[in-house]
């Protein structure tokens, strides 16, 4: 639509001007991500333990075939023996469970340990240590698990109670234990080696006589 002629003798008022945004600085106008290093504005897992269930534990140390395990394995690789066992627990008093899994020897001979299979004296120097998901730790001998020694039946748990262990991990099982120590659950590693022989103390000199 058009603007009206004015009347004449009249002067038409000049158009006032449109405003213009101030002069602010770009930086401040849009606001703009603050210069965080990518590696703190992105948050990072935590190196914990790994996710129960997705990552395997380790079978190594002096074995000729180092093996990385996970429960779907320990359940499908060897044969499933049964552990009904009660051990008393310092904070709860007895408990009672129900475990399957393989022998820990069996799951250890597939990864060959370097003693000389034929001869006892050289299987009986050897140790394992187990190490937990929560850093707990225990040392048991070949002995103890050897048929022409100990011959006991310790399991790496697949279940307990009838419930899976796939999602916790498995769990280190001794029966014959009275108390539950050296019950260690959710495994990240079996270490497999020889205990070194001790060296021998310096002989003490006897004084000089005065």
């Amino acid at each position: 639509m058009s603007r009206p002629s004015p009347p004449p003798g009249t002067t038409t008022p000049p158009t006032p001007p449109v405003p213009l945004a101030s002069a602010v600085p770009l930086a401040s106008a849009v606001p703009v991500a603050s210069a965080v290093p990518l590696a703190s504005a992105v948050p990072v897992a935590s190196a914990g333990p790994p996710a129960p269930g997705r990552t395997a534990f380790t079978l190594r140390g002096e074995v000729a075939c180092p093996l990385s395990l996970t429960v779907a394995d320990l359940r499908e690789r060897w044969e499933q023996h049964h552990a009904e066992v009660v051990f008393d627990c310092a904070t709860s008093g007895p408990r009672r469970h129900t475990f399957e899994g393989p022998l820990l020897r069996e799951v250890v001979d597939e990864a060959k340990p370097v003693f000389d299979a034929r001869r006892r004296k050289d299987r009986s120097r050897f140790l394992l240590a187990v190490t937990g998901g929560d850093g707990h730790h225990t040392v048991l001998s070949w002995g103890e698990i050897d048929a022409d020694f100990g011959n006991v039946p310790i399991l790496l748990a697949t279940s307990m109670d009838g419930r899976s262990l796939e999602s916790a991990g498995s769990q280190l099982v001794v029966p014959t234990d009275r108390c539950g120590a050296r019950y260690i659950s959710a495994i990240t590693s079996v270490w497999v080696g020889a205990c070194a022989v001790p060296s021998r103390p310096a002989e003490r000199t006897a004084p000089p006589a005065r």
